[in-house]
Protein backbone atom coordinates (compact mmCIF):
# COMPACT_ATOMS: atom_id res chain seq x y z
CA UNK A 1 0.00 0.00 0.00
CA UNK A 2 1.37 3.26 -0.91
CA UNK A 3 0.90 6.19 1.50
CA UNK A 4 1.84 10.13 1.22
CA UNK A 5 3.43 12.39 4.07
CA UNK A 6 2.16 15.84 3.17
CA UNK A 7 5.29 18.09 4.37
CA UNK A 8 3.40 21.10 3.09
CA UNK A 9 2.72 24.56 4.75
CA UNK A 10 -0.40 25.69 6.52
CA UNK A 11 -1.29 29.70 6.34
CA UNK A 12 -1.14 30.22 10.01
CA UNK A 13 -4.49 31.45 11.28
CA UNK A 14 -6.76 30.59 8.22
CA UNK A 15 -8.54 27.89 8.60
CA UNK A 16 -10.13 27.89 5.34
CA UNK A 17 -6.68 28.86 3.41
CA UNK A 18 -5.32 25.61 5.23
CA UNK A 19 -7.99 23.30 4.11
CA UNK A 20 -7.45 24.29 0.76
CA UNK A 21 -4.10 23.53 1.29
CA UNK A 22 -4.92 19.77 2.45
CA UNK A 23 -7.33 19.29 -0.06
CA UNK A 24 -4.92 20.03 -2.80
CA UNK A 25 -2.61 17.31 -1.32
CA UNK A 26 -5.36 14.60 -0.76
CA UNK A 27 -5.84 14.87 -4.44
CA UNK A 28 -2.49 15.21 -5.68
CA UNK A 29 -1.55 12.13 -3.47
CA UNK A 30 -4.42 10.17 -4.86
CA UNK A 31 -3.25 10.68 -8.21
CA UNK A 32 -0.70 9.19 -7.68
CA UNK A 33 -1.59 6.06 -6.03
CA UNK A 34 -1.65 6.55 -2.09
CA UNK A 35 -3.99 5.37 -0.60
CA UNK A 36 -3.08 7.35 3.07
CA UNK A 37 -2.11 10.82 3.16
CA UNK A 38 -1.40 12.28 6.27
CA UNK A 39 -0.67 16.03 7.54
CA UNK A 40 1.12 17.29 10.73
CA UNK A 41 0.23 17.88 14.00
CA UNK A 42 -2.22 21.09 14.88
CA UNK A 43 -1.93 21.61 10.52
CA UNK A 44 -5.60 23.60 10.46
CA UNK A 45 -5.14 26.55 11.45
CA UNK A 46 -1.34 25.88 12.47
CA UNK A 47 1.00 24.91 15.23
CA UNK A 48 0.93 27.71 17.95
CA UNK A 49 4.81 28.45 17.09
CA UNK A 50 3.95 31.93 18.65
CA UNK A 51 3.93 30.47 21.96
CA UNK A 52 7.90 30.64 22.80
CA UNK A 53 8.13 33.25 20.61
CA UNK A 54 5.89 36.14 22.69
CA UNK A 55 6.51 35.46 26.47
CA UNK A 56 3.17 33.84 26.47
CA UNK A 57 3.30 32.81 30.27
CA UNK A 58 2.62 36.50 30.99
CA UNK A 59 -0.72 36.59 32.97
CA UNK A 60 -3.13 38.79 31.46
CA UNK A 61 -1.10 40.03 28.80
CA UNK A 62 -3.52 41.45 26.29
CA UNK A 63 -0.98 40.93 23.44
CA UNK A 64 -1.02 37.21 24.23
CA UNK A 65 -4.82 37.31 25.06
CA UNK A 66 -5.44 38.80 21.53
CA UNK A 67 -3.27 36.43 19.53
CA UNK A 68 -5.09 33.05 21.47
CA UNK A 69 -8.82 34.64 20.68
CA UNK A 70 -7.63 34.71 16.87
CA UNK A 71 -6.51 31.44 17.60
CA UNK A 72 -9.82 30.06 18.58
CA UNK A 73 -12.06 32.20 16.71
CA UNK A 74 -9.82 29.89 13.37
CA UNK A 75 -9.77 27.05 15.20
CA UNK A 76 -11.94 23.57 13.64
CA UNK A 77 -15.30 22.77 14.79
CA UNK A 78 -16.35 19.42 13.65
CA UNK A 79 -20.08 20.03 14.26
CA UNK A 80 -19.81 23.13 11.97
CA UNK A 81 -18.32 21.51 8.92
CA UNK A 82 -15.47 22.99 8.79
CA UNK A 83 -13.44 19.95 7.24
CA UNK A 84 -16.13 19.12 4.81
CA UNK A 85 -13.77 19.69 1.80
CA UNK A 86 -11.42 17.12 3.31
CA UNK A 87 -14.10 14.80 3.88
CA UNK A 88 -15.56 15.15 0.25
CA UNK A 89 -11.75 14.70 -1.35
CA UNK A 90 -11.16 11.95 0.61
CA UNK A 91 -14.69 10.10 -0.55
CA UNK A 92 -13.73 11.33 -4.31
CA UNK A 93 -10.25 10.05 -4.15
CA UNK A 94 -10.98 7.24 -2.45
CA UNK A 95 -7.82 7.60 0.57
CA UNK A 96 -8.04 7.73 4.10
CA UNK A 97 -6.38 10.71 5.76
CA UNK A 98 -5.05 12.01 9.24
CA UNK A 99 -4.71 15.65 9.70
CA UNK A 100 -4.04 17.89 12.97
CA UNK A 101 -6.02 19.78 13.94
CA UNK A 102 -6.71 22.38 16.74
CA UNK A 103 -10.28 21.51 17.83
CA UNK A 104 -12.49 23.91 19.55
CA UNK A 105 -15.17 21.32 20.22
CA UNK A 106 -18.74 22.17 21.83
CA UNK A 107 -19.06 19.30 23.78
CA UNK A 108 -16.49 21.04 25.85
CA UNK A 109 -18.28 24.00 26.13
CA UNK A 110 -16.69 25.49 22.81
CA UNK A 111 -14.31 27.91 24.14
CA UNK A 112 -10.98 25.47 24.84
CA UNK A 113 -8.69 24.21 21.83
CA UNK A 114 -7.18 20.79 21.66
CA UNK A 115 -4.92 18.99 19.75
CA UNK A 116 -6.53 16.48 17.82
CA UNK A 117 -5.76 13.91 15.17
CA UNK A 118 -8.28 13.08 12.86
CA UNK A 119 -9.09 10.39 11.18
CA UNK A 120 -11.04 10.04 7.79
CA UNK A 121 -12.13 7.13 6.03
CA UNK A 122 -12.34 6.96 2.34
CA UNK A 123 -15.61 7.12 2.19
CA UNK A 124 -15.44 10.65 3.61
CA UNK A 125 -16.71 10.01 7.34
CA UNK A 126 -15.06 11.08 10.19
CA UNK A 127 -14.02 7.78 11.66
CA UNK A 128 -11.77 9.11 14.90
CA UNK A 129 -11.10 12.20 16.74
CA UNK A 130 -7.96 11.76 19.24
CA UNK A 131 -7.62 14.93 21.36
CA UNK A 132 -3.78 14.60 22.86
CA UNK A 133 -3.38 13.82 26.21
CA UNK A 134 -1.43 15.91 27.41
CA UNK A 135 0.10 19.40 26.01
CA UNK A 136 3.56 19.72 26.05
CA UNK A 137 5.37 22.18 28.25
CA UNK A 138 3.85 25.91 26.51
CA UNK A 139 0.97 23.95 24.27
CA UNK A 140 -0.52 24.49 27.90
CA UNK A 141 -1.04 27.62 27.34
CA UNK A 142 -3.15 26.88 24.26
CA UNK A 143 -4.51 23.71 24.19
CA UNK A 144 -6.11 21.41 27.31
CA UNK A 145 -5.67 18.04 28.09
CA UNK A 146 -7.46 15.50 25.93
CA UNK A 147 -8.89 12.30 26.76
CA UNK A 148 -8.71 8.60 25.90
CA UNK A 149 -11.66 8.07 24.02
CA UNK A 150 -9.80 8.23 20.39
CA UNK A 151 -7.30 5.39 21.68
CA UNK A 152 -8.76 3.35 18.87
CA UNK A 153 -7.30 1.39 15.69
CA UNK A 154 -8.76 2.27 12.02
CA UNK A 155 -8.43 -0.13 9.13
CA UNK A 156 -6.71 1.23 6.36
CA UNK A 157 -6.33 -1.46 3.47
CA UNK A 158 -4.41 -4.52 4.61
CA UNK A 159 -3.51 -2.50 7.65
CA UNK A 160 -4.51 -1.44 11.01
CA UNK A 161 -3.41 1.90 11.96
CA UNK A 162 -2.87 3.51 14.99
CA UNK A 163 -2.43 7.73 15.79
CA UNK A 164 -1.03 9.22 17.75
CA UNK A 165 0.08 13.86 18.43
CA UNK A 166 3.77 14.30 18.62
CA UNK A 167 5.16 13.89 22.17
CA UNK A 168 2.10 11.51 23.35
CA UNK A 169 3.96 9.33 20.97
CA UNK A 170 7.01 8.87 23.69
CA UNK A 171 3.84 7.70 26.27
CA UNK A 172 4.80 3.71 26.81
CA UNK A 173 0.78 2.92 27.98
CA UNK A 174 -0.31 4.75 25.17
CA UNK A 175 1.39 2.62 22.53
CA UNK A 176 1.16 -0.31 24.71
CA UNK A 177 -3.46 0.41 24.07
CA UNK A 178 -2.96 0.74 20.36
CA UNK A 179 -0.26 -2.30 20.13
CA UNK A 180 -3.05 -4.60 21.73
CA UNK A 181 -5.64 -3.23 19.43
CA UNK A 182 -3.82 -5.02 16.77
CA UNK A 183 -1.95 -1.53 15.26
CA UNK A 184 0.39 -2.59 12.54
CA UNK A 185 0.82 1.00 10.83
CA UNK A 186 1.28 4.08 13.22
CA UNK A 187 1.39 7.45 12.51
CA UNK A 188 2.69 9.88 14.42
CA UNK A 189 1.77 13.59 13.60
CA UNK A 190 4.50 16.31 14.33
CA UNK A 191 4.77 20.26 14.06
CA UNK A 192 8.22 19.66 12.10
CA UNK A 193 11.84 19.29 12.60
CA UNK A 194 14.30 16.44 12.11
CA UNK A 195 14.89 16.23 15.96
CA UNK A 196 11.61 15.18 17.12
CA UNK A 197 11.42 12.33 14.73
CA UNK A 198 14.67 10.91 13.71
CA UNK A 199 14.92 8.65 16.85
CA UNK A 200 11.56 8.14 18.03
CA UNK A 201 10.29 6.97 15.05
CA UNK A 202 12.33 3.99 14.29
CA UNK A 203 12.43 3.33 18.36
CA UNK A 204 8.28 2.96 17.91
CA UNK A 205 8.50 0.79 14.33
CA UNK A 206 11.18 -1.67 16.63
CA UNK A 207 9.37 -2.08 19.68
CA UNK A 208 6.07 -2.61 17.72
CA UNK A 209 7.14 -4.02 14.78
CA UNK A 210 5.38 -2.22 12.74
CA UNK A 211 4.92 0.39 10.34
CA UNK A 212 5.92 3.79 11.32
CA UNK A 213 4.88 7.60 9.67
CA UNK A 214 5.92 10.44 10.94
CA UNK A 215 3.86 13.53 9.07
CA UNK A 216 5.62 16.95 10.03
CA UNK A 217 4.90 20.39 8.59
CA UNK A 218 7.16 23.37 7.26
CA UNK A 219 6.18 26.64 8.88
CA UNK A 220 8.33 30.23 7.31
CA UNK A 221 7.95 33.76 8.03
CA UNK A 222 6.35 34.05 5.03
CA UNK A 223 3.28 31.72 5.99
CA UNK A 224 2.49 33.77 8.68
CA UNK A 225 0.22 36.63 7.18
CA UNK A 226 0.57 40.37 7.74
CA UNK A 227 -3.50 39.62 9.47
CA UNK A 228 -2.05 37.47 12.82
CA UNK A 229 -2.31 40.04 15.47
CA UNK A 230 1.07 41.64 16.51
CA UNK A 231 3.01 39.24 14.17
CA UNK A 232 6.18 41.65 13.92
CA UNK A 233 6.87 41.71 17.56
CA UNK A 234 7.30 37.88 17.16
CA UNK A 235 7.71 36.75 13.26
CA UNK A 236 11.29 37.24 13.33
CA UNK A 237 12.65 35.39 15.98
CA UNK A 238 13.58 31.66 16.08
CA UNK A 239 13.77 31.25 12.26
CA UNK A 240 16.82 28.78 11.57
CA UNK A 241 17.68 28.53 7.46
CA UNK A 242 14.64 30.26 6.22
CA UNK A 243 12.14 28.46 8.68
CA UNK A 244 10.69 27.69 12.17
CA UNK A 245 9.79 24.20 11.15
CA UNK A 246 11.71 22.85 8.59
CA UNK A 247 10.28 19.17 8.29
CA UNK A 248 11.34 16.14 9.32
CA UNK A 249 9.13 13.61 8.45
CA UNK A 250 9.97 9.88 7.54
CA UNK A 251 8.98 5.91 7.11
CA UNK A 252 10.33 3.55 9.13
CA UNK A 253 9.80 -0.21 8.70
CA UNK A 254 9.16 -3.24 11.20
CA UNK A 255 12.80 -3.70 11.04
CA UNK A 256 13.71 -0.60 12.08
CA UNK A 257 15.53 0.35 8.59
CA UNK A 258 14.55 3.70 7.14
CA UNK A 259 11.82 3.39 4.25
CA UNK A 260 11.95 7.22 4.16
CA UNK A 261 15.18 9.04 6.32
CA UNK A 262 13.89 12.72 7.71
CA UNK A 263 13.55 14.99 5.03
CA UNK A 264 14.80 18.26 5.92
CA UNK A 265 13.69 21.54 3.96
CA UNK A 266 11.88 20.32 0.99
CA UNK A 267 8.03 21.20 0.88
CA UNK A 268 5.64 18.53 -1.15
CA UNK A 269 4.32 15.25 -0.84
CA UNK A 270 6.93 12.00 0.29
CA UNK A 271 5.63 8.46 -0.47
CA UNK A 272 6.40 5.11 0.60
CA UNK A 273 5.69 1.45 -0.43
CA UNK A 274 4.39 -1.10 2.32
CA UNK A 275 4.21 -4.48 2.46
CA UNK A 276 1.98 -6.34 5.50
CA UNK A 277 4.49 -9.19 4.55
CA UNK A 278 7.26 -7.58 6.63
CA UNK A 279 5.04 -7.12 9.56
CA UNK A 280 4.31 -10.69 9.87
CA UNK A 281 7.85 -11.58 9.26
CA UNK A 282 9.49 -9.14 12.24
CA UNK A 283 6.45 -10.73 14.36
CA UNK A 284 8.09 -13.69 14.31
CA UNK A 285 10.43 -13.31 17.49
CA UNK A 286 8.38 -10.53 18.76
CA UNK A 287 5.27 -9.12 19.35
CA UNK A 288 4.21 -6.89 21.86
CA UNK A 289 1.23 -8.01 22.56
CA UNK A 290 1.10 -11.07 21.82
CA UNK A 291 3.74 -13.93 22.25
CA UNK A 292 6.04 -11.58 23.56
CA UNK A 293 3.34 -10.48 26.63
CA UNK A 294 2.68 -11.62 29.71
CA UNK A 295 -1.07 -10.78 30.46
CA UNK A 296 -0.63 -12.41 33.76
CA UNK A 297 1.84 -10.21 34.86
CA UNK A 298 1.60 -6.82 33.51
CA UNK A 299 -2.13 -5.56 33.14
CA UNK A 300 -2.94 -2.13 31.30
CA UNK A 301 -7.10 -0.87 31.89
CA UNK A 302 -7.64 2.34 29.09
CA UNK A 303 -10.93 4.24 29.82
CA UNK A 304 -11.92 5.30 26.55
CA UNK A 305 -14.78 7.81 27.95
CA UNK A 306 -14.95 11.14 26.05
CA UNK A 307 -14.78 13.39 28.89
CA UNK A 308 -17.37 16.64 29.91
CA UNK A 309 -20.40 17.19 30.96
CA UNK A 310 -23.03 15.00 32.12
CA UNK A 311 -27.09 15.89 32.36
CA UNK A 312 -29.16 14.18 33.82
CA UNK A 313 -33.27 15.46 33.19
CA UNK A 314 -36.13 14.73 34.76
CA UNK A 315 -38.72 16.78 31.74
CA UNK A 316 -41.62 15.10 33.63
CA UNK A 317 -41.18 17.12 36.59
CA UNK A 318 -39.57 19.97 35.14
CA UNK A 319 -41.95 20.65 31.78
Amino acid sequence: MRIALAQIAPVLLDRDKTVARAVAAVREAAANGARLVTCGESFVPAYPLWLCRQDAARFNEPEVKEVHAAYLDQAVRLEDGHLDPIRDAAKASGVHVVLGIAERPRDRGGNTIYCSAVVVNDTGEVAGVHRKLMPTYEERLAWGPGDGHGLRVHRVGPFTMSVLNCWENWMPLARASLYAQGADLHVAIWPGCKRLTEDITRFVALEGRCYVASASAIIRPQDVPNSVPHRDHWAGTGVVDGAYYDGGSCVAGPDGAWLVPPMVGCEGLIYADLDPAIVRAERQNFDPSGHYARPDVLDLAVDRTRQGVRFTDDRAAHP
